[in-house]
């Protein structure tokens, strides 16, 4: 089952399965690490409509809430840390 990064629950992990834009969409995401096949974390997203934050690799960042809804994953489960 595919879904966005915006909807998976914060603590789950996913593999991106795909990117819903254009090449420089692809090319901003790439500079943060993010790319197709990868492993992300959902650590939280801010409320009314705030920035989603992610742990990919060892490192975390913060995407907004439109890039977080381009990003399309496969989760698989709650990840306790």
């Amino acid at each position: 089952m595919e879904i966005t990064l915006f909807n998976l629950k914060s603590g789950e992990k996913a593999t991106i399965t795909r990117l819903e834009d254009g090449e420089a969409f692809r090319k901003k995401l790439a500079s943060l690490n993010i790319r197709v096949g990868k492993t992300i974390r959902k650590i939280t997203e801010q409320p009314l409509h705030g920035p989603v934050v992610i742990e990919i690799g060892n490192t975390e960042a913060t995407i907004g809430m439109n890039m977080a809804k381009k990003i399309i994953v496969a989760p698989f489960g709650v990840i306790s840390k």
